[in-house]
């Protein structure tokens, strides 16, 4: 019996070597394999290593988790968390920006799911600290959580800039009325609730102060209980600012040219919009126990019920916190993060169990997200988030001149073009330039991102982002 034992020892470390030569492999494949989001049909094929596009986009630090078949595949940091400072790994904090917005909405649909908040009720029939003003566009339908989630209660304030370190910082109610020090407009509908899909971190601020009137808890406390815990997020945090140990070893923020931002970090009291602090062991735990709810397992932070609640979507793509696209096998949510010096990506397919995180700590980390989620695509053979190809035309100066101006993107926000040697340049995200290709005279596009311009006439015309789509007028002199 003794002697069997051996080859059976053998077999299984054999089999382990194999397994993680494989990962290893993969690993390879994803970061010597990013790519753009835009192959120009004739032009060589781009490929590039994760340290050079790094260098390139001045983002000192990256963290990635993989997700295969429903199991963390592999996670990795690579850089460091600022110059001089510690080497960057799976288990290093960034703030996470906009993906603050699913891990807020899974709390909340927690406490529907529990009975402590109503999810279509008037948000003034919970709200105790503050109310959300009267408006036209709220006598006959009221706002509710639900379209507070969903992005469809016609609120305003897209996003926050945060405050900086030192800079006084407002209470949550000072932040929805607009009052000293908040650095933001009060939050108000300005727009028919329920009709259409905006994105509104200032609704997501009055999901936060429901949450915190309904219970009495803090906003940490409410997440830690509902998600954290239950999800295994154990280094996970909505604290801000970060307490200073925690701190000493995070990942620091870096803007567009990498350097540092002063002072470090900013801090969020909109904590459900852009207040999270993750890791990437983390972050796919989260995207994993969403995925294991949603194929009706038990055990997890939401009932498979509530679960398929948040990925249901609500008007186009967005469900409740996430956005939701694909068919069948390749259905799968999503959402981007930006903060003042971070950016962060997060993908969970429903039907194979794959996925991935990454975060940054620099300004160019979305685009450097992007490549890195493209190169994942092509090693794990994903239907989606591949490269695509678009054919480039020539246009004279004079052809492009009337394509020049700023426009303003409906619901959205502002982006400039203007004239360069060879091409229109596109400042579609502030402090980003980049050429803007032509495809025929009043279509354009970018390379990093699969974002096309289309003008119906010189002032006028729709910008498509991936599932976005949104119409944009030029702003008058």
């Amino acid at each position: 019996m003794r002697h069997a034992v051996v080859p059976l020892l053998a077999l299984s470390l054999s089999a382990t070597a194999a397994h993680a030569d494989d990962v290893e492999s993969r690993v390879k494949a994803v970061t010597e394999g990013l790519r753009p989001a835009v192959m120009v049909a004739g032009a060589p094929a781009q490929r590039s290593t994760l340290a050079h596009d790094m260098a390139e986009l001045h983002v000192p630090g990256v963290s990635i988790a993989v997700i295969k078949g429903g199991k963390l595949d592999w996670a990795r940091g690579f850089g460091v968390t600022r110059q001089g400072g510690e080497a960057v790994t799976a288990d290093t904090l960034f703030q996470a920006g906009s993906v603050s917005k699913p891990i807020a909405a899974m709390a909340a649909v927690r406490l529907v799911q529990d009975g402590r908040l109503p999810l279509d009720a008037d948000v003034n029939t919970v709200l105790k600290s503050w109310k959300l003003p009267a408006s036209p566009y709220t006598t006959q339908t009221p706002v509710t959580l639900r379209a507070l989630l969903s992005h469809t209660a016609g609120t305003t304030v897209h996003g926050f800039p945060g405050y900086a370190a030192g800079a006084p910082v407002p209470t949550v109610p000072q932040v929805l009325d607009g009052a000293a020090p908040a650095n933001t407009q009060a939050v108000v509908v300005d727009s028919p609730v329920g009709q259409a899909y905006r994105y509104s971190g200032g609704g997501y601020t009055i999901a936060q102060l429901m949450m915190t009137d309904a219970t009495g808890e803090t906003f940490p406390a409410i997440v830690r209980r509902t998600v954290f815990q239950p999800v295994g997020m154990s280094a996970s945090t909505e604290d801000q600012p970060l307490d200073a140990a925690r701190a000493a070893h995070a990942a620091w923020p870096h803007k567009a040219d990498g350097a540092p931002i002063e002072g470090g970090p900013h801090t969020y009291p909109e904590m459900a919009a852009a207040g999270l602090w993750t890791n990437a062991n983390d972050l796919a735990r989260f995207v994993m126990d969403l995925q294991g709810a949603a194929r009706g397992e038990a055990g997890h932070a939401l009932s498979p019920a509530s679960a398929q609640l948040m990925l249901t979507p609500v008007k186009g793509t967005y469900g409740l916190g996430v956005g939701v696209r694909g068919e069948g096998a390749n259905r799968y949510f999503s959402h981007d993060g930006s903060n003042a010096g971070y950016k962060a990506t997060m993908v969970g397919y429903l039907g194979t169990g794959d996925g991935v995180v990454v975060l940054t700590n620099g300004d160019k980390g979305y685009e450097l997200g992007e490549r890195i989620v493209r190169a994942v695509a092509a090693a794990y053979g994903w239907a989606d988030q591949r490269q695509v190809t678009r054919t480039a035309a020539a246009l004279t100066a004079g052809q492009r001149a009337p394509y020049a101006g700023t426009f303003t993107l409906a619901g959205v926000g502002d982006f400039t073009i203007t004239q360069g040697p060879d091409s229109l340049i596109a400042e579609i995200w502030k402090g980003q330039t980049e050429p803007l290709l032509a495809e025929a005279a009043g279509r354009f596009f970018l390379v990093s991102s699969n974002l096309s311009l289309t003008f119906s006439d010189p002032d006028h015309g729709t910008l498509v982002l991936d599932g976005f789509k949104g119409e944009f007028t030029r702003q008058k002199p």
